[in-house]
């Protein structure tokens, strides 16, 4: 008896599912064997809910689109994918990919807005929830990283996106930052990036949303196209750890940590699709990127 064949499409990520579909079709008119020979063939795909690009480098905390996972909920798409954690009403950890593709002459789109991919039922915080809070509202996902067209900048304005973020550290730390990333982009770089929170008591928008004590970044400074199995002890990975608060300094190399740290502090798996050697190597150092 042959399987169903929308059981056995269902097993491909999206970028895949077209030319799965008319491959398992085929062998269907084969038989069973040929189909499973397919699924077999294709089980090294990052077993995540979607493929993304995002998620090349890892799931920091194996995040599944499943609404029974209300703190740890997958949202993937074309410009970043991430964790959402209701009980916080913030993502646990944003990743994308930063590159000369992703920048552009798009306009600030300046949308904020609730995010309609959370699963029914669960409060969807909206561009109006940190008025009066004393917070900004800040990007994780930076609305300049996403240039190359209005579209994929207003992604950029869901909520699921934004953080409540100290006036300070949003507007010159993390934002400093953020100009220096697109700089290593401009000297001819692609940046693997993962950003994060954690911590915090403090609760704004009628107790919906957490205020990170701290806010988080890793960076994998990579040649144009280099993937994970490429990467080698020298490459430039660096982190950095700033707190929430309007005392934070305005140099973010202040905050410079490791990877291993912020693993520790947020009990995550950053960049876990490296080779483990070099894993463990780049983990444990604090990077020092250059001026």
């Amino acid at each position: 008896m042959f399987p169903d064949l929308s059981s056995v499409c269902s097993l491909f990520a999206r970028p895949c599912r077209t030319l799965a579909v008319g491959l398992c079709a085929g062998l269907l008119a084969i038989g069973a064997s040929g189909c499973d020979l397919l699924v077999a063939l294709l089980e090294p795909i990052p077993a995540d809910s979607e493929y993304s690009e995002h998620l090349s480098f890892g799931n920091p905390s194996g995040a599944i689109a499943d609404p029974s996972q209300t703190d740890n909920f997958l949202i993937s798409d074309v410009e970043y994918a991430l964790s959402y954690n209701q009980s916080r009403g913030t993502a646990n950890w944003v990743s994308w990919k930063l590159s000369r593709a992703t920048l552009g002459s798009a306009k600030r789109q300046d949308d904020f807005r609730a995010d309609d991919r959370l699963p029914q039922g669960w409060y969807r915080v909206d561009g109006n929830d940190y008025r009066g809070s004393g917070y900004d509202r800040g990007h994780l996902v930076p609305s300049a990283d996403r240039t190359s067209s209005a579209a994929s900048n207003s992604q950029t304005f869901v909520m699921t996106n934004i953080i409540p973020q100290s006036r300070k550290n949003n507007r010159n730390t993390w934002r400093e930052l953020e100009e220096y990333s697109r700089d290593l982009v401009a000297r001819g770089y692609e940046l693997y990036v993962i950003a994060g929170v954690y911590g915090g008591s403090k609760r704004i928008a009628d107790g919906n949303v957490t205020v990170p004590s701290n806010t988080w970044k890793a960076i994998a400074v990579l040649d144009p196209g280099q993937r994970p199995e490429s990467v080698t002890p020298d490459t430039l990975v660096f982190a950095v750890d700033v707190p929430n608060d309007n005392r934070v300094s305005s140099d973010w190399r202040r905050y410079l940590v490791s990877v291993d740290a912020i693993e520790s502090r947020t009990q995550l798996d950053l960049l876990d699709r490296l080779p483990d050697g070099v894993e463990a190597t780049l983990e444990t150092r604090v990077g020092d990127p250059p001026e």
